[in-house]
């Protein structure tokens, strides 16, 4: 894909992230059906066992029940060819289990940073690094 393509990938990639940062599961839902190839490439820290757009849904799912305030702030973007790559800042208040860790009440605060690559006008692949170790630090579920 030419550069010519970016401007609309990073219209679906803010579509994305509003959707996310809604706090709706319905909404996050619809989002990935519309702007997610059902056989998304997820490389990324997903222990389910799923694959493709229905992997994304359940690791919202996760999310949503451990830090139902959860927020993703980007900080950073950079666009090349059919590449997207994300620096976010991720903060939730833990109100339900996560990893095992029952709730603490903790707020958190961690970083990740994500490559999307478009195909067709949807994210067609996704490879992502997230900062698991400092917020289950932040929980308590390993020392600092």
């Amino acid at each position: 894909m030419s550069a010519a393509g970016t401007p609309s990938n990073t219209a679906t990639l803010h579509r994305f992230h509003s959707a996310v940062n809604s706090g709706d599961p319905e909404v996050i839902s619809k989002a990935i059906d519309e702007l997610v190839a059902p056989d998304l490439l997820f490389h990324a820290p997903v222990p389910m066992g799923l694959t493709g757009a229905e992997a994304l849904k359940r690791v919202w799912e996760v999310l949503l029940r451990a830090f139902p305030d959860i927020h993703v702030a980007v900080e950073e973007t950079i666009s090349e060819g059919d590449r997207i790559v994300v620096r976010n800042t991720v903060t939730g208040t833990h109100r339900g289990e996560y990893q095992g860790v029952p709730p603490t009440g903790k707020t958190v605060t961690y970083s990740e940073i994500f490559i999307f690559r478009f195909a067709g006008g949807r994210i067609a692949e996704v490879r992502g690094v997230v900062d698991v170790l400092s917020l289950l630090r932040q929980l308590g579920a390993f020392p600092s």
